[in-house]
C-alpha cells in the first residue's frame, strides 16, 4: 500500500512539473474554435427574387450567382433616363446615343472593378499566410490590372463621347443631371444580380423565388471557403511565450484521430471585459477570490496545406466547431515530445465527446 502511494505521489509530483514546464513551453488549450471571414449578402436595391441559386453548404466559386432580384422595373427606369438624356440633349441641338453606350460600358466596367478588387484583395491576403503559391496571386493581379485597364478605355470613350457632344450639351446643366441620373439607374441594374464576393459557401439562406428582397436587409450569409482559421484562446502567462511563426498540432472535433500542422499567424493583444465603464475608462471590481481567473487571449491559427474550398480536399472545417490546441514555443525536443504525444491523445479522446 505504501509503494502504492509513493507511486501515485512521485506521478502526481511529475505531471504537476510538466503541467507547470508545459505552460510555458508547449502552452495547450481545450478552448479553440474554427473561425472564418462571415459576410452577409444584403442587396443594396429592393425588389421581388425571380431567382435563388444559392443553396445552403453548397460550395461555390467567386463571381457565381447567388440571387437574381426582378430587373424590369430597374430596366424600366433605366430606359426613362435614356430618354431624359435624349430630351436634354435635343434642347442643345446634340446625339445622345454615343453618350449612352459609353456611359453604360463605363459604369459596367466599374462594377466589374470593384468585384475584382475585392477578390484580389482577399487572394493578396491569402499569400500574405503562405495558403496560395505565388502564381495564383500573380493571377488575381493580372486580372486586376486587366479589369483598371478596361475602365480606363471606358473612361476615355466616354470623355470622347461628352466631347463630341458639344462644349455647350456637357456643360448644360440639363445634360450634366441627365448623365448622373442615367449613371445611377445603369449601376442600380448591376445590383440586381447578387454574386459571391470568393470561393466559399452559403449559410442561413432564408429566401426563396418569390420572396421580396429588402435594401440594407441581409438574405443569406456567405462564409469565405479560402480565409479560415483557428482560434485559440490562451491566458495571459501562456501569451509572453507565444510568437508568430511558432509551429502547432491541432485537433478538430469535426475529425477525431487526425492532428494537423499549423502556424502561429497573430496574436491579438486586445480582449474584451465586461468591467469597462460606459465612457470607455476601466472600471475594475475587487475580486474576492483566491485565485482571480485569467484573462485569455485569441491567438489566430492557419493550418499548413489546407486547400479550403477545394471540393476534392477530405478536410471539411466547421465554422466555430471545437479545436485543440497545442503550441511549440522553443526547440526543446523533451518538451516538444511530451506535447505531441498529449495531443495525439487527445485526438482519441475526441472520438468520445
Amino acid at each position: 500500500m505504501d509503494r502504492f502511494v509513493k507511486i501515485t505521489s512521485c506521478l502526481a509530483v511529475a505531471m504537476f512539473i510538466w503541467y507547470v514546464a508545459a505552460d510555458r513551453s508547449t502552452p495547450f488549450t481545450s478552448n479553440a474554435r474554427v473561425k472564418a471571414v462571415v459576410t452577409p449578402v444584403i442587396p443594396k436595391v429592393s425588389g421581388t427574387l425571380i431567382d435563388v441559386q444559392a443553396v445552403n453548404t453548397q460550395a461555390v466559386p467567386a463571381g457565381s450567382l447567388l440571387a437574381q432580384i426582378d430587373p424590369r422595373p430597374f430596366e424600366l427606369v433605366l430606359e426613362r433616363r435614356k430618354a431624359e438624356l435624349e430630351l436634354a440633349t435635343q434642347d442643345v441641338g446634340a446625339s445622345s446615343s454615343e453618350v449612352e453606350r459609353a456611359q453604360a460600358q463605363l459604369v459596367r466596367a466599374q462594377a466589374n472593378l470593384e468585384s475584382v478588387k475585392i477578390q484580389t484583395a482577399r487572394w493578396l491576403e491569402l499569400e500574405r499566410k503562405g495558403l496560395i503559391p505565388r502564381a495564383k496571386a500573380d493571377e488575381a493581379r493580372a486580372q486586376l490590372s486587366d479589369a483598371q485597364g478596361a475602365v480606363d478605355v471606358a473612361q476615355a470613350e466616354y470623355n470622347s463621347a461628352t466631347k463630341r457632344l458639344g462644349s455647350s450639351g456637357s456643360d448644360n446643366p440639363k445634360v450634366r443631371t441627365a448623365l448622373v441620373n442615367l449613371a445611377e439607374a445603369e449601376l442600380d441594374l448591376t445590383y440586381t444580380e447578387l454574386r459571391s464576393p470568393s470561393d466559399g459557401g452559403v449559410v442561413n439562406l432564408s429566401v426563396a423565388v418569390g420572396a421580396y428582397a429588402q435594401a440594407g436587409q441581409s438574405i443569406m450569409t456567405f462564409i469565405d471557403g479560402r480565409d479560415i482559421w483557428i482560434e485559440a484562446y490562451m491566458t495571459e502567462n501562456n501569451v509572453g511565450q507565444i510568437d508568430p511563426g511558432d509551429r502547432v498540432s491541432v485537433v478538430l472535433d469535426t475529425h477525431p484521430g487526425r492532428v494537423f500542422d499549423g502556424q502561429v499567424e497573430s496574436i491579438v493583444s486586445a480582449a474584451f471585459h465586461d468591467n469597462l465603464g460606459t465612457d470607455g475608462l476601466p472600471n475594475p471590481t475587487a475580486n474576492t477570490n483566491w485565485l482571480r481567473e485569467p484573462q485569455r487571449f485569441p491567438i489566430r491559427i492557419t493550418l499548413d496545406n489546407y486547400r479550403s474550398a477545394n471540393s476534392d480536399d477530405d478536410v471539411k472545417l466547421f465554422l466555430n466547431g471545437q479545436a485543440d490546441v497545442v503550441i511549440y514555443t522553443s526547440d526543446n525536443p523533451l518538451m516538444n515530445a511530451l506535447g505531441l504525444v498529449y495531443i495525439r491523445v487527445m485526438s482519441l479522446f475526441s472520438y468520445l465527446y
